[in-house]
């Protein structure tokens, strides 16, 4: 059984594709229709995918489920108040890999939102705009976009996660060596 993490599918939003995001598929029935097979073709049906919010656009999270492997544990986001994801989750806290790892939609933009044990930040809603950050008052944790246009459309595993952030990481402690 493997861990995945995602977030923004946006299932049924049509302005991802052509207003926002410019997301690359001929209309929302194509985004929908890769959107499973990317997800299904990687996650198994024993699997567990965190979504980091906003799951689908107005209408029935049940109807789109239904189509995705693995058992979904729903952050709420912005866009999931009105969709049919029944979950009172804004944040979760978990280890994985030895790492104690903050999830949630937006990411946090102030030290004082990231408990002081938390080794990374897991969060979406910032789409395309970028793949990781670091806040300038805590630039040992970074914070990084699981959102389906950094990760090609599809879900990511939790071993890409932790390699993902050992390369961040050695690769700031390298550039920042002579800062101590």
């Amino acid at each position: 059984m493997t861990t995945w993490f995602t977030s923004d599918l946006h299932l049924g939003h049509a302005s991802t594709i052509d207003k926002f995001i410019f997301r690359p598929f001929k209309d929302v029935n194509d985004m929908n229709r890769r959107l499973v097979l990317n997800w299904n073709e990687r996650v198994k049906p024993g699997d567990t995918v965190y979504h980091l919010g906003d799951f689908c656009f107005k209408g029935s999270a049940k109807k789109y489920e239904f189509y995705f492997n693995g058992k979904i544990v729903h952050i709420r986001g912005n866009h999931d108040k009105n969709n049919g994801v029944n979950t009172i989750l804004t944040k979760v806290i978990a280890e994985f890999g030895g790492h104690e790892v903050l999830m949630q939609h937006v990411p946090p933009l102030r030290k004082e939102e990231i408990p002081e044990f938390c080794d990374m930040v897991l969060c979406g809603h910032v789409h395309e705009k970028w793949k990781h950050i670091r806040l300038d008052d805590m630039p040992d944790v970074p914070i990084i976009n699981v959102g389906v246009e950094q990760w090609n459309y599809r879900p990511v595993s939790l071993p890409e996660i932790l390699k993902y952030y050992d390369k961040i990481q050695k690769r700031y402690y390298q550039k920042n060596k002579g800062d101590e």
